[in-house]
C-alpha cells in the first residue's frame, strides 16, 4: 500500500506591511473626500454619508491586525486605493510565479529533494494572472521540474482540493513526487473603498511538496491519513471578472468585478457545513475531535475559527491547538491554512494527528487529516 507524506511546507512573505492604523488613515481620507464632494446632496437627504472605518472595528470584527501585501503605497493613496503592480512583458517572469518559486524552493529544501525529482506541479489558488499559458508550466520550467504541471481554482479551498489530487496521484503510482504552490495576491481583487471589507485580505504564496513514503528522506514527515473534499453552491461570496466581460459590454471597473461577500450569511451557512466535513471526516477513519492535537484553519475570520474548532473539539480550543496567523497576515485565501501549519507545528510529535482545513467560496472546504511520522 502507498503511503503519501508532506515533507516540506515553504512560505513567501511580502516586503511591504499595512496595519490597521494606516488602512484605516486612507480609507477615512477617501471618505472625507466623498463626503465634501457630495456635500450638498447628503444636506438635501438623497445621499447617505459614507462612514469612517477604525482599528477597533476592523479587529473586533475579524481578529486582523495587518497584513502583508506585494504594494503598500497604492493602497495607501485615497486617490488610488489598489495595488500599483508593474506590468511584465510576456519574457518576464510573472508575478505568481516569481512568489511560487521561492516559496517552492524553500519546501524543497525542507524535503530534500531536487527540482528535476518532481513530477507534478499544481498552481491552486483564488485568482490566477492570466488565463493561459498555465502559471504551473511557468513554475515547472522556472524550477526544473519533470512531468507536467497545470492551474486550479477552488477560491479559498484551493489548497487542500490540490492537495487531495497530488495525494491520488501519487497513491495511484503515477508520480512519486508533486508540489502544490499557491501563489495568492489576493489585495488586487479586493475593494478597498468598502467599510465591510476593505481589511480582509493580504498576499502571501505557500508551497507543499508530497511524496510516496517509500522515497521520502527528510527529517520531518507527515502521512496523509486521509482528505475529504465538499462544495455546495452559494452567491454569498462572488467575484464576476471573467473573460466575458468585454463581449456582455459590461463595466470591468463595476464593484461586482471584485471580492463581495455577504458576512454574516458565510459565517452563519459555512461554520456548521465545515464542523460537519471535519467531524464526519474523522469518523470515516474512526478517530474524532479528542485525537485531534493540532487544526490548522482557513485564517479567514477569527470567529469562524473560533467556533468550528469548539463545535469539533467539544471545547474553546488553545491558540497552540488552533493557531491564529490571520492577526498579520489577514486572509490570504487558500494559502492561510498552509501558513499556519508551515509556522505551527511546534512540539507535533510521532503519532500526533491534525488537520489542514480550508473552506470559502463555492461554497467549498477541504479536510486533509494527517499524522506525524
Amino acid at each position: 500500500m502507498t503511503h503519501v507524506v508532506i515533507t516540506g511546507t515553504g512560505l513567501y512573505t511580502p516586503e511591504h506591511a499595512i496595519d490597521n492604523a494606516a488602512l484605516v488613515a486612507a480609507f477615512n481620507a477617501w471618505v472625507d473626500g466623498e463626503n465634501e464632494q457630495h456635500a450638498e446632496a447628503i444636506a438635501r437627504g438623497e445621499r447617505e454619508p459614507l462612514a469612517h472605518s477604525s482599528s477597533e472595528f476592523i479587529e473586533k470584527a475579524s481578529g486582523i491586525k495587518s497584513r502583508y501585501v506585494l504594494d503598500a503605497s497604492g493602497i495607501l493613496d485615497p486617490q488610488r486605493m489598489r495595488p500599483k503592480l508593474p506590468r511584465r512583458g510576456n519574457d518576464e517572469p510573472s508575478l505568481q510565479c516569481e512568489m511560487a518559486t521561492e516559496a517552492a524552493r524553500q519546501a524543497l529544501a525542507a524535503a530534500k529533494v531536487d527540482a528535476a525529482d518532481i513530477e507534478l506541479v499544481i498552481v491552486a489558488c483564488s485568482n490566477l494572472e492570466r488565463a493561459y499559458p498555465a502559471v504551473a508550466v511557468e513554475v515547472q520550467q522556472t524550477l526544473g521540474t519533470s512531468g507536467y504541471g497545470f492551474d486550479m481554482n477552488v477560491a479559498c479551498s484551493s489548497a487542500t482540493f490540490a492537495l487531495e489530487i497530488a495525494a491520488n496521484a501519487i497513491a495511484s503510482g503515477s508520480v512519486k513526487r508533486a508540489l502544490v504552490v499557491n501563489p495568492e495576491i489576493c489585495s488586487a481583487h479586493l475593494n478597498f473603498r468598502d467599510r465591510d471589507s476593505h481589511f480582509i485580505f493580504g498576499d502571501a504564496c505557500t508551497a507543499v511538496v508530497l511524496e510516496n513514503s517509500a522515497v521520502a528522506v527528510a527529517d520531518e514527515q507527515f502521512e496523509i491519513l486521509g482528505t475529504r473534499l465538499v462544495t455546495k453552491f452559494s452567491n454569498a461570496i462572488r467575484n464576476n471578472a471573467g473573460f466575458l466581460n468585454r463581449v456582455t459590454d459590461s463595466d470591468p471597473l463595476a464593484l461586482d468585478k471584485l471580492f463581495v461577500q455577504e458576512g454574516r450569511r458565510v459565517f452563519k451557512e459555512v461554520c456548521p457545513m465545515v464542523s460537519k466535513l471535519i467531524t464526519d471526516h474523522l469518523a470515516s477513519l474512526e478517530l474524532n475531535g479528542s485525537d485531534l492535537k493540532r487544526m490548522w484553519l482557513h485564517q479567514a475570520n477569527r470567529h469562524m475559527n473560533d467556533l468550528i474548532a469548539r463545535k469539533v473539539l467539544g471545547y474553546d480550543p488553545s491558540e497552540i491547538q488552533a493557531p491564529i496567523i490571520l492577526d498579520r497576515y489577514a486572509n490570504t485565501s487558500s494559502a492561510g491554512s498552509i501558513i499556519a501549519f508551515h509556522l505551527h507545528r511546534e512540539q507535533f510529535n510521532q503519532g500526533d494527528i491534525g488537520v489542514i482545513c480550508s473552506f470559502g467560496a463555492g461554497y467549498s472546504a477541504g479536510s486533509v487529516v494527517i499524522r506525524r511520522v
